[in-house]
């Protein structure tokens, strides 16, 4: 092990050789300035016991390591045996810029205060609630470490380093307030230690998750390291750099630089690649789709093969990869019916469809998302309703509007209203599937906003005349609209929506045989006398004069 005694002569001694030296003055002049400055330094620590401190003493041994290579170009200047000026010159300044570093490597570690805290290989933590100078003064020694530990120190500082911030918000606070700790950690991103590499993307995974610091980090230059450590760095360090990237990428003035770091590429590398893990791909399609807003990486994608690639992992039997590449085709075909033309030509829809099949293997929050991707892709396209029909898709979503589980059953209701606004024949190919029956099951349901959706698709079912008579044939949903009416509070919203519906079924002979003939005719003449919205249209109908002769013996007997 190198000591300071030795340092100190060996950088005294060549300061001694190099005053002799005539050429290139002003070059050794700064280099015995930093010799000097170095000396003087190493002296006042002589009497310490810092040679236990294993930071300085892989410092000691890296000045020493410079000092020789001085050596000879000291002896080369003195022979006059270089072999020419403008290659000696830039010798001479690399070596300037060695000592310059040792200098201020050495001024880091005392000012850090590893030098008058007992040479302890780590600082110990602060408590809990340990003052803002103490966390500070912890930070410090964790950067000093990361910039001049050996690479065990390095990797233990990172570790620390990891535990704190994720530990409380607070302490992400005075990490970016303390000097250089940003740039070191985005400098190690590059590094060629896997495991250093690695700690340091964790890191700045967590600083990337609050807004305030984002700036910090993209002007410290962070993007680049990021997409480099995509393309070659460890399966870890690519999870963590993916992550801090979809942080990042959430505003979307950061796009431009990942795209200009071939970032879409790298990223789409990991969505093809089966060796590419969970954690790593769900960030990345995250990272794709916060792209997709600027039209022209949009096209970029497209060109390079993003939607099949995302199709295909659309099928994967992981439910995160699921949902992740679902959110993708959403927000890339969103607004852009010439994308929603190419996922539907890759088998986008059929393989949405597999994913909300009832028989297929995936879980409730990949079929809503699955869900919700068909009704934004599909539901505005009378084709791709017939394609989505043709895939079997209306049997699913009754099954689910019958059996599914609570959220899945929500959301087949809500596409269940949507799909009632579309075109006729799509309301036919409903009521011959049996949702009208499933419809009114609704209608008496706690929630106003299922028992209004449940009606008003009702309603529009009923007006197609096919969908009437189906509707009518059976006794039980006539007699069962007739009850809520009955129970309903007059001029609620409930009553208005039941109403609508009866009137609807008026328009069928057998519909309003049906509820003329009822015990609940008096209960609907006190709602028209009460003035409820559609009561009085109601009555009207029933007294055509085909029913006015049941209706007089029933309403005045």
């Amino acid at each position: 092990m190198c000591s300071l005694r030795q340092a100190i002569e060996v950088i005294s001694s060549l300061i001694s050789y190099s005053h002799p030296i005539k050429v290139f003055a002003v070059k050794w002049q700064l280099i015995r300035n930093k010799l000097e400055e170095l000396c003087s330094s190493l002296t006042a620590l002589e009497n310490c016991d810092s040679i236990q401190n294993p930071i300085l003493s892989g410092m000691i041994s890296a000045i020493l390591a410079s000092a020789n290579d001085c050596y000879d170009l000291a002896r080369r200047c003195v022979d006059l045996s270089y072999s020419g000026k403008l290659l000696m010159q830039s010798d001479l300044d690399v070596m300037v810029a060695k000592f310059e570093r040792h200098v201020k490597n050495l001024f880091g570690i005392c000012t850090a205060g590893i030098l008058t805290q007992g040479f302890a290989i780590v600082v110990s933590r602060p408590g809990v609630n340990a003052r803002k100078d103490d966390m500070r003064f912890y930070f410090r020694d964790l950067l000093t470490r990361m910039k001049i530990g050996d690479l065990e120190m390095k990797r233990q500082a990172l570790l620390n380093l990891y535990d704190v911030v994720v530990e409380d918000d607070k302490y992400v606070k005075i990490l970016v307030e303390v000097g250089d700790i940003v740039n070191i950690l985005v400098s190690l991103l590059d590094s060629v230690e896997l495991e250093i590499q690695q700690e340091a993307a964790k890191v700045v995974s967590v600083i990337s998750g609050f807004d305030s610091y984002k700036s910090v980090l993209i002007g410290a230059g962070i993007i680049g390291p990021l997409i480099r450590v995509l393309e070659s760095g460890g399966e870890i360090s690519k999870e963590g750099a993916a992550r801090s990237l979809q942080k990042l990428t959430e505003n979307s003035d950061n796009a431009w630089s990942v795209s200009a770091y071939g970032g879409v590429t790298a990223l789409l590398k990991i969505c093809t690649s089966a060796d590419s893990r969970t954690a790593l791909v769900c960030p990345a399609c995250g990272v794709l789709r916060n792209l997709v807003g600027v039209d022209e990486i949009k096209r970029f994608m497209i060109e390079e093969g993003a939607v099949p690639t995302l199709i295909k992992l659309a099928r994967s039997k992981d439910e995160a990869v699921q949902i992740s590449s679902i959110e993708f085709l959403q927000n890339i075909a969103s607004v852009d019916e010439s994308v929603r033309q190419l996922v539907v030509r890759e088998g986008g829809i059929r393989a949405l469809v597999r994913v909300f099949d009832p028989k297929s293997a995936c879980t409730s929050k990949s079929r809503e998302m699955a869900l919700w991707a068909i009704e934004n892709l599909c539901f505005s396209s009378a084709g791709y309703i017939i394609m989505l029909m043709n895939y079997g898709f209306m049997d699913q979503l009754l099954f689910f509007l019958r059996d599914g589980d609570v959220s899945v059953q929500e959301l087949a209701l809500k596409a269940a209203f949507r799909l009632c606004g579309k075109s006729e024949e799509t309301k036919k190919a409903m009521g011959d599937a049996g949702f009208m029956s499933e419809l009114v099951k609704f209608l008496d349901a706690k929630s106003f906003e299922v028992r209004e959706m449940a009606a008003v698709a009702l309603s529009s079912l009923v007006s197609v005349p096919k969908n009437r008579k189906r509707f009518v044939q059976d006794d039980r949903n006539v007699g069962f609209l007739l009850q809520l009416l009955d129970q309903e509070e007059a001029n609620s919203g409930s009553k208005k929506l039941l109403i609508s519906i009866l009137l609807s079924l008026t328009s069928c002979n057998s519909g309003r045989k049906k509820i003329a003939s009822s015990g609940y005719l008096k209960n609907i003449e006190k709602l028209a006398e009460a003035e409820v919205s559609d009561a009085k249209r109601l009555v009207r109908k029933l007294s055509t004069n085909r029913f006015r002769s049941i209706l007089n013996v029933i309403w005045h007997s």
